[in-house]
């Protein structure tokens, strides 16, 4: 048991574990103190200088995140002077800031805004130049804008720390420092994965995904297209926070409701191209297994997880599965079974994906997945976006009635629900090829032992007839490199292995609701958006892909069968080694 101390923080008295800081025991007996740069056990640097406190006997003010907690240590959050004292940092980091808030993508969810708010800054007493920087947008996922960051280094943190890929960091010194890319280039001329967890961590403005709601506005509005959307199994547990609703409330329904009052002609579910995928890339395993393939074969649902191979472990794309993922999968279906039993040209059909993803932008961008010259998905809208573009058109999500998906490309099972955590596509997996293999049906269909924690490794060995397969589960990045390394060096005993890119998996994607650090600290968002997936799961009548009937009619109708020659052709692609750096 780790020792504790008693300290007072105005006035109150309190017993903490002695590991803690200060800003830990103030958050944990509710008192407040602002912070900027912090993110709880990723970046705690003391840089902003805005949770700075009094300690009595102490000389100056103390950093709270940073300063370790004593015993009989006495502690003043909000004096005078300490009120004063933030108020001149926050102003100078104001007065190097570009100001346009009303029309910032970020505006009333600005961590920096809200502080100004709280602290009552209603006037900016310093006067000066300003840092210089060009917007770069040449990504097809994220945008920076160098003049609304303030170099608190959350998104270099999360980058170098969290997903171990380092696209980015601190650059020059002085007035000068800025946050970038070696190289300074673009963040598309690096080797980000476009995960947009960088966006996720940032407190204001600076990061940002590329935005799509023009190029969809304008394809509702052309009576020639045929517009589809499509909607990926997280986003019904994260998208009813953009309005108020608190984290984790399933509102499939409503979501439902909201995007066909925005006027797309049919509103699909994404769960149909996850049931798509656990057959295809189920019959590749199994096919890998008895044929003595390549082994193990990873998951390749997750683009930032994709691209991460393609630029890091380059030799060893062999072991991703060469199906698509769910979204790109269905928009392939829509522009050719679809196309043909609605009798409409695919060229007119407008597919918009809404994901809980940024890197799910770039995916669709690739040229590998296109079909006779058509891309798969024409446009993606990350959950931010969706929620944007229904707030624009007077449409508030949480007080509409469910409607349905619409028929016949609506119909999902349980098992494509779960696709949205870390662990779920592994089980969605193994729920078929178990029954696919043995021919029997399951005594026990919940794989509780392959569902993943945020930021973890999970190791399972399940049985499958007389088939000892053995399985991993991975999310974040830093931990998919601790896979591919022991797969590189001859250490990997698995057959098969999920990966997601972001930490939790698609739940807490990078194009999910952003909350402040003070809400990632002190509240599951992971867990509570995990618990509304698997509740939808278990309220399924079917429950494992291989049983949804539009699958099976999909494939008696015009795929013939898993890993069909025709399948292969709409459902699969390839991928390859990436370069970067070069003039």
């Amino acid at each position: 048991m780790e020792d504790k101390v008693k300290l007072t923080i105005d006035g109150i008295e309190m017993e903490v574990p002695k590991s803690y800081t200060i800003l830990d025991a103030a958050r944990e007996h509710g008192i407040d103190i602002p912070t900027l740069c912090h993110l709880k056990g990723i970046n705690e640097i003391g840089a902003c200088r805005m949770c700075i406190v009094e300690v009595e006997g102490a000389r100056g003010f103390a950093t709270s995140c940073v300063m370790p907690v004593s015993e009989g240590m006495v502690v003043r959050t909000n004096t005078p002077a300490v009120r004063d004292a933030r108020k001149v940092t926050l102003e100078l980091l104001l007065s190097n800031h570009d100001k346009k808030c009303l029309t910032c993508v970020r505006s009333e969810n600005c961590e920096l805004q809200a502080l100004a708010k709280k602290l009552n800054i209603t006037d900016i007493e310093f006067e000066g130049a300003m840092s210089e920087g060009e917007i770069d947008e040449l990504s097809p996922s994220i945008v920076r804008d160098p003049k609304k960051c303030i170099l608190c280094k959350r998104c270099v943190a999360v980058c170098k720390k969290v997903q171990n890929v380092g696209a980015i960091d601190t650059l020059n010194r002085g007035f000068k420092s800025k946050i970038g890319t070696a190289l300074d280039k673009s963040l598309n001329d690096a080797p980000c994965t476009m995960c947009g967890q960088c966006v996720v961590a940032c407190p204001t403005g600076a990061l940002r995904e590329k935005d799509a709601t023009k190029a969809v506005w304008r394809a509702l509005q052309d009576e020639e297209m045929y517009v589809v959307a499509q909607t990926a199994p997280a986003v019904r547990a994260a998208i009813g926070e953009e309005f108020g609703m608190p984290i984790g409330t399933l509102v499939t329904g409503k979501m439902v409701a909201g995007l066909k009052k925005l006027g797309f002609d049919r509103v699909f579910d994404t769960d149909t191209g996850a049931d798509l995928t656990i057959m295809e890339e189920g019959t590749e395993l199994i096919e890998r297994i008895k044929s003595g393939g390549v082994l193990p074969m990873i998951t390749s649902c997750s683009p930032g997880w994709v691209r991460f191979v393609e630029n890091s472990y380059p030799e060893l794309t062999d072991h991703l599965s060469t199906a698509k993922s769910p979204h790109q999968m269905f928009g392939a279906i829509i522009k050719s079974y679809y196309a043909e039993k609605m009798g409409i040209d695919p060229k007119k059909i407008f597919v918009v994906s809404v994901m809980p993803c940024v890197g799910k932008k770039a995916e669709a961008d690739r040229e590998e997945l296109k079909v006779n010259g058509l891309r798969d998905v024409d446009a993606v809208l990350t959950t931010r976006e969706a929620a944007r573009m229904m707030k624009e058109a007077g449409i508030d999500l949480s007080i509409l009635n469910d409607e349905q998906f619409d028929d016949p490309m609506g119909e999902a099972t349980g098992a494509a629900v779960i696709f949205g955590t870390t662990g779920g596509v592994m089980e969605a997996a193994l729920r078929t090829v178990s029954e696919v293999l043995t021919g029997k049906e399951l005594e026990k269909i919940d794989f509780e032992e392959v569902r993943g924690e945020v930021n973890g490794i999970k190791e399972a060995t399940v049985k499958i007839g007389d088939l000892d397969v053995k399985v991993a589960v991975a999310n974040g990045l830093k931990n998919a490199g601790k896979i591919m390394d022991m797969i590189e060096k001859g250490e990997a005993p698995y057959h098969f292995v999920e990966i997601m890119a972001c930490p939790g998996g698609c739940v807490t994607g990078g194009g999910q609701p952003i909350h402040d650090a003070k809400t990632m600290a002190t509240v599951d968002i992971h867990g509570l958006r995990k618990k509304a997936l698997y509740e939808a799961d278990k309220e399924n009548k079917v429950r494992k892909s291989h049983e949804n009937p539009v699958i099976k009619k999909l494939y008696d109708e015009y795929l013939e069968k898993p890993g069909s020659h025709k399948a292969h052709e709409l459902l699969h692609t390839s991928y390859h080694a990436r370069k970067y750096f070069e003039e």
